[in-house]
């Protein structure tokens, strides 16, 4: 790792529509060398990917930025998305379901007011975030892994 304490580079994760085209994310991430990084926060778009992971990025040849390939190291966090029909305001329903997966141990970043990525750390059952947001009746979804990969049956 460098030998600063904040990430220092962009990966870009380009992000198929169902069209066909493609919307790009960057995340933050720390530099390990040989085109490796280490993601240091929540995808809200990029699929099968999550905090602490270490993916492959190899400069893109037209504007040099670090495009991620694949993931080489699972940190073993897992992604969720959660999308509120209130914006989060303090006491209100949005703020409660917060509350909530917090109090279960996950973290949150925010897009906006109305849409969140949470990590679900590897000590935390995916099973009980799962129930209790299905239990708040919240609209979210499967990020990493993809609901696809865990029901590659149903999908």
């Amino acid at each position: 790792m460098t030998d600063t304490d904040h990430p220092t580079a962009k990966v870009v994760f380009r992000v198929a529509n169902d069209d066909g085209s493609f919307e790009v994310e960057t995340l933050w991430a720390y530099d390990l060398g040989d085109d490796r990084y280490k993601i240091d926060n929540l995808p809200f778009y990029a699929y099968s990917v999550s905090v602490d992971d270490v993916v492959y990025a190899p400069a893109d040849p037209d504007d040099g930025r670090p495009t991620f390939q694949k993931v080489l190291t699972k940190s073993g966090n897992r992604t969720v998305r959660v999308v509120f029909d209130l914006p989060i305001e303090l006491g209100n329903r949005s703020d409660e379901v917060l509350k909530g997966l917090v109090a279960l141990g996950c973290s949150c970043e925010g897009a906006n007011s109305k849409y969140i990525a949470v990590n679900i750390p590897p000590v935390i059952e995916l099973n009980a975030v799962r129930d209790y947001l299905i239990k708040c009746d919240a609209q979210w979804e499967h990020a990493d892994p993809t609901y696809a990969e865990l029901y590659p049956t149903d999908a």
